[in-house]
């Protein structure tokens, strides 16, 4: 720190007077420790009486896949210039930031490059093709007047809370010289608030004809959203980050001429992220239960049934119920008070709860599997229970649900959902219908049809597409924008409609 500004031949003052020195942060390799480290304190402890630095990040070594030490011996070592020149470098610096601590050794598996590349940097990718594409067609100018925040729907001023928490947790991540926590955080925002849920389920926001409030609110939002991520991930991705800001219409030549953003308190809701939070978990648990049975998300189903723990989360299911149902494809929830018709069991968690409770471990996995509905109800609602002079925390056991006929239960920590599997005739007719509009929009996707363009359906009679369209025909015109559907033998593409 010293030698880098030519002192004491040199820029004396900026030493002698501590504004160039100690030094706020270094890094180097941990086999550094000594030769780098331990002498720079040692001789600015000498010279000055101080340390020469603030904060250090001691970087690990870069191991291969399976945690053994690279060598051309063993032929093991990968190229980085390789894994540049395949997935560009962007890939190669984010996989290597964000997979383990830096001062951790990494574990470099080329697979993990080629994910960040695929799921990180194509989901960012495919967002801002999806806003620039809707944009380009309405027009969309960001210079527009902003509709204030307070007079968006829900979904704007969700996405906005969770920008603003994203800001304050890279903020702090980076004041704290930890890059791959910050990293993580702007992948899983990326990944699952921006792309997975809020574009996913407000994309219709931008297929109306006029360009009214609530379709400029969703692209000023999607653009404030975007925007932001390029600065954030500047220090990350340098080069994507600047092309997708210059992609943008960033006012400055570059994203890292700009200023890095700022957090707004003003725009945070705590309380609506956290119910939104409890619609997403509803929505995986529902998705993986329909994987469980392999039932499509296009084929509707009844109900779910949900035992809320308190009236609290009551409250907040009931805010976000109607977001859930339409992602989930069910058409309605009931909550169940109490333990209901839902029958839970508990499992230990051995390898935590045996070093809690040693040679007592066999006891205390008695009493637990002996714990009645009520006493696992108020382990989930508490978050602890006292079984003789046991206590027994949330966390050291696992609470399942067993399914009941014709439903399959499903559970997150304290929250429990049960879903109807019977299929009626007019759930079956239904979900043929939303098989139909998949197929038309792949059909208008292959054949390079405008987004706007007016078609005419002919399809051949088929006993469920039959009922599905003397049914469904209208919500089937109006989502392939047709405007006829014909039911009659014709010389169009063939498909069959296994499971329908």
């Amino acid at each position: 720190p010293y030698a880098q500004i030519h002192y004491p031949f040199e820029n004396r003052d900026l030493v002698d007077k501590g504004i160039a020195f100690p030094c706020d942060f270094i890094n180097e390799g941990v086999d550094q420790t000594r030769g780098w480290f331990f002498t720079l304190h040692a001789i600015a402890t000498m010279i000055f009486d101080s340390v020469a630095f603030k904060n250090v990040i001691s970087s690990g070594l870069v191991l291969d896949a399976k945690g053994n030490k690279m060598s051309k011996h063993v032929g093991n070592v990968v190229n980085p210039f390789d894994m540049i020149d395949k997935y560009g470098s962007d890939a190669v610096r984010l996989y290597m930031m964000t997979n383990s601590e830096p001062w951790d050794n990494l574990k470099f598996d080329p697979e993990g490059v080629a994910e960040i590349s695929r799921k990180f940097f194509g989901t960012l990718y495919n967002t801002y093709s999806l806003f620039a594409m809707y944009a380009n067609v309405d027009d969309f100018d960001p210079q527009t007047a902003q509709i204030p925040v307070s007079e968006r729907p829900e979904f704007d001023r969700w996405i906005l809370s969770c920008l603003n928490s994203l800001v304050e947790g890279v903020e702090r991540e980076m004041n704290g010289y930890d890059p791959t926590r910050a990293g993580r955080l702007i992948d899983t925002f990326v990944d699952e608030d921006l792309s997975n849920w809020y574009v996913r389920l407000n994309k219709k926001r931008f297929w109306g004809k006029e360009m009214d409030n609530d379709k400029l609110a969703a692209y000023q939002t999607l653009y404030e959203c975007l925007m932001t991520v390029a600065k954030l991930l500047a220090p990350f991705a340098p080069f994507f980050a600047d092309q997708l800001y210059k992609d943008l219409g960033g006012p400055m030549d570059s994203v890292h001429l700009d200023r890095f953003p700022s957090f707004n308190s003003n725009l945070v809701d705590k309380d609506l992220e956290e119910r939104m939070a409890i619609a997403q978990r509803i929505t995986t648990i529902v998705l993986a239960l329909r994987r469980k049975e392999s039932i499509k998300v296009k084929q509707p189903l009844q109900t779910l049934m949900i035992p809320p723990v308190d009236a609290a989360q009551r409250e907040a299911i009931e805010s976000v119920k109607q977001i859930f149902l339409q992602e989930v494809n069910v058409k309605d929830v009931k909550f169940v008070e109490g333990a209901g018709i839902l029958v839970k069991k508990v499992k230990c968690n051995f390898r935590t709860m045996g070093k809690k409770f040693g040679k007592d471990m066999k006891a205390v996995a008695a009493s637990v599997a002996a714990m009645t509905q009520e006493q696992i109800a108020e382990l989930e609602t508490a978050g602890k229970l006292m079984l003789g002079s046991y206590e027994i925390l949330a966390e050291d056991v696992e609470i399942i649900s067993e399914d009941i006929p014709g439903w399959l239960v499903g559970n997150e920590g304290n929250l429990t959902v049960a879903l109807d599997i019977t299929l009626t005739d007019e759930l079956r007719a239904e979900g043929m219908a939303r098989e139909l509009v998949k197929r038309i929009q792949n059909i208008r996707k292959k054949s390079g049809l405008e987004i706007t363009d007016r078609i005419h359906v002919s399809i051949a009679p088929h006993e469920a597409v039959t009922k599905a369209v003397n049914t469904f025909g209208e919500y089937i015109a109006r989502q392939g924008l047709a405007d006829s559907i014909q039911l009659e033998a014709n010389a169009g593409q063939q498909g069959g409609f296994a499971g329908f």
